[in-house]
């Protein structure tokens, strides 16, 4: 079982506001959606290399660590609350020359997931 440590966390008033809608939106705890955030930036800061640079082994180790610690069926219901579609909304683009060898207006290689235009 994971241990914890506390930290007092003083947030403005309008960020306190918005957290709360966003933890109430997702259907979590705000402190869930903390935690659920810290989570995430340290991943982002780990995998570019900002938290220290990781061996091949290192990085094997951390994300076994991870797996492990996983709760199986968590993923499905995420999934399922956000649902599917294909339709790709304004905004969900993909930005031009994100793509390997791809241009404005090509569609998206076969062997990336769903096509759409660019």
């Amino acid at each position: 079982m994971a241990t914890y440590g506390n930290y007092a966390l003083r947030l403005p008033a309008s960020l306190m506001a918005d957290l709360r809608a966003a933890a109430e939106r997702d259907g979590v705890s705000m402190n869930g959606f903390i935690v659920q955030a810290v989570a995430e930036k340290v991943a982002a800061l780990r995998a570019r290399g900002f938290l220290g640079d990781l061996t091949p082994e290192e990085q094997a180790v951390y994300l076994d660590g991870r797996a492990a610690r996983s709760r199986e069926g968590r993923l499905s219901k995420l999934i399922a609350k956000a649902g599917t579609t294909d339709e790709v909304l304004p905004g969900d683009e993909l930005p031009a020359g994100w793509l390997p060898d791809s241009e404005p207006g090509d569609d998206v290689a076969a062997d990336s997931g769903p096509r759409q235009r660019v």
